[in-house]
């Protein structure tokens, strides 16, 4: 298809796939002569992608095109292109090492780790970003006098569990290396947000249940 077709389908203008052309973020058509090229199915599909990551997670410009770095790196294994991919997505930033509240959470949710049995996890800790997101809340919780220890928090952390096997599940129905990860860089933009809205739903649903309406 060329430009405008490309532009068409996908509702995206001409003017912006130009831009994601420069920046790097869309790969360039195959060029039919100096000034028209063409473009196929998988310009289409990752245009699509782009948008989500943009509009919908309101992902920079600057870090979509990181990610979809890793997403397109044939040479890294399957477990270190997905988790390349979806760590570049906007995370928290690191808390302060002498804060003992983060201190008191970072032992508390090493330990939640230990008795979940997840090892690998475990050997992570240092460089995880979602490590780091659960001691930022851990500790967050604690200074407001809440704390959610880890024996509270394993029946959660279990049920989160058969949640990851569903999204493997999900993911290896998929082909192609890059199919699966753009699949777990969506699941951070798309499914996160729609896992969220599901939680908040039952809460409406079961505090209705318990309470009524008065």
């Amino acid at each position: 298809m060329r430009l405008a077709e490309l532009s068409e389908r996908s509702g995206v203008s001409t003017a912006t796939i130009k831009y994601y052309l420069r920046e790097g973020l869309l790969a360039p058509g195959s060029q039919i002569n100096t000034t028209t090229a063409e473009y196929d199915e998988e310009h289409l599909r990752r245009l699509k992608l782009i948008r989500a990551m943009i509009q919908v997670g309101r992902v920079p410009v600057a870090t979509v095109r990181e990610v979809l770095g890793h997403v397109d790196d044939e040479s890294l294994p399957r477990a270190m292109r997905l988790g390349a991919a979806v760590w570049a997505m906007p995370q928290v930033p690191e808390p302060a090492a002498d804060d003992e509240f983060v201190q008191g959470a970072r032992v508390a949710m090493e330990e939640l780790l230990r008795t979940l049995g997840w090892s690998n996890a475990q050997a992570m800790t240092t460089i995880s970003p979602s490590f780091r997101s659960l001691v930022v809340a851990t500790a967050a919780l604690r200074r407001l006098g809440y704390d959610w220890d880890p024996e509270t928090l394993v029946p959660y952390a279990r049920l989160m569990h058969q949640v990851a096997e569903l999204d493997m599940e999900f993911m290896e129905s998929h082909v192609s290396e890059a199919e699966k990860a753009e699949v777990a860089v969506l699941g951070v933009v798309l499914v996160e947000p729609m896992l969220q809205a599901l939680h908040r739903l039952a809460q409406e649903e079961e505090s209705t249940r318990r309470y009524g309406y008065e």
